[in-house]
């Protein structure tokens, strides 16, 4: 007897994973971006009672609080209205929601005072470290200065294009 060709084994596990995954997605739970909505709803309300996100979800947005909250619906109003509803309440109470909570603006100015100050050399106290450690703690030690002073010239520790530290470590070899 021969075995099967390999491409219709693969067709009929492809198929059975299909299926499986269709019979384990609820047609009527919430999406991801509902429930996150109703839960940040629930959060600023106070009535999580210590609940965490995951116990929530399967509390509130899973597919046995969706069939409880569909029957209820059904009762009350078309299915399919009461569903555009929920979504549409759900995204504006969100961005509603999201607003308030922005972080408020540091004292610190956003644009660099002045330009990036380099070390023009080693620092003697790391004069005993390897070369590229004792740079590395010169630079370091640098920035810390330039960052209380607001003086890095708009340069990050390491960003790409090269940062601080690629910058000081070449003016430190050359």
């Amino acid at each position: 007897m021969r075995a099967p060709p390999f491409g219709t084994i693969a067709a009929a596990m492809l198929g059975t994973a299909l299926l499986t995954w269709m019979s384990t997605t609820p047609g009527t739970a919430l999406t991801a971006q509902e429930c996150s909505a109703r839960y940040q709803a629930a959060k600023t309300a106070g009535t999580l009672d210590g609940q965490g996100w995951s116990d929530f979800r399967k509390a509130q947005c899973g597919e046995v609080a969706a069939a409880a909250e569909s029957k209820d619906k059904d009762k009350a109003e078309p299915k399919a209205d009461s569903r555009a509803e929920a979504r549409t309440d759900a995204k504006t109470e969100a961005k509603t929601e999201a607003k308030p909570k922005a972080k408020p603006k540091s004292a610190e100015p956003t644009t660099p005072q002045g330009p990036a100050v380099f070390p023009t050399a080693v620092d003697a106290k790391f004069a005993k470290e390897k070369p590229t450690r004792a740079r590395l703690h010169t630079c370091a030690e640098q920035w810390k200065a330039n960052k209380a002073a607001n003086t890095t010239g708009g340069l990050r520790w390491i960003q790409k294009g090269g940062g601080y530290w690629s910058e000081c470590n070449k003016r430190l070899k050359g």
